[in-house]
């Protein structure tokens, strides 16, 4: 039986142990495998130490395209072992901010703007908020969504030079950034 050529499960745990050393408490994790093709999901519920109690929930997702892993696996085969297989694949890796329904929600432009500064060019930031009517008579409920998307490449996760600690940095930056917000965009009155 032929082993893999990239152990993503053990990735996703020495992503865990990672985002531990970088502040974060991990929670939860989860793994989704579709039956029908083979496409997994791992995802890691987190938030910074500090912040046990909420408000804010951040997780991150680690998504295996079949193919894709295949494609590399199969150029790692045909090289000679001294070789280094080209960085052409990759894993996505999406981290996502969410705070419960805000009475005061800030204004999104000047959020996306502030929180784009946080997460520079390497981590790239959106901003959005959904309203919500739980009858056509209530006042809306408007929730806030902070997504980071970045590409991991294969050969980086292969030859175990993958550097995340400027992301994990980042990211912990941009929790704290919306953990001190949170209250006053809580508040009730």
């Amino acid at each position: 039986m032929a082993m893999a050529v990239i152990d993503v499960a053990g990735f996703v745990s020495d992503l865990k142990n990672h985002a531990a050393d970088h502040g974060f408490h991990i929670h939860d994790e989860r793994h989704f495998v579709e039956t029908y093709s083979m496409r997994q999901v791992w995802e890691v519920d987190l938030h910074p130490e500090e912040a046990c109690g909420g408000p804010l929930e951040f997780h991150l997702s680690v998504e295996v395209e079949p193919r894709t892993h295949l494609a590399f696996e199969d150029e790692v085969l045909e090289l000679d072992p001294d070789d280094t297989p080209e960085e052409r694949y990759a894993l996505p890796l999406a981290f996502t901010w969410s705070l419960p329904p805000l009475p005061h929600c800030p204004d999104l432009l000047l959020l996306a703007t502030e929180l784009a500064g946080i997460g520079g060019p390497d981590l790239p930031v959106e901003v959005s908020a959904v309203d919500t009517f739980a009858q056509v008579t209530d006042p809306s409920e408007r929730s806030l969504t902070v997504v980071a998307r970045i590409q991991l490449g294969l050969t980086q996760i292969y030859l175990g030079e993958e550097q995340l600690c400027d992301t994990l940095d980042r990211c912990l930056a941009v929790s704290n950034y919306l953990l001190e917000a949170a209250p006053a965009w809580l508040d009730p009155s």
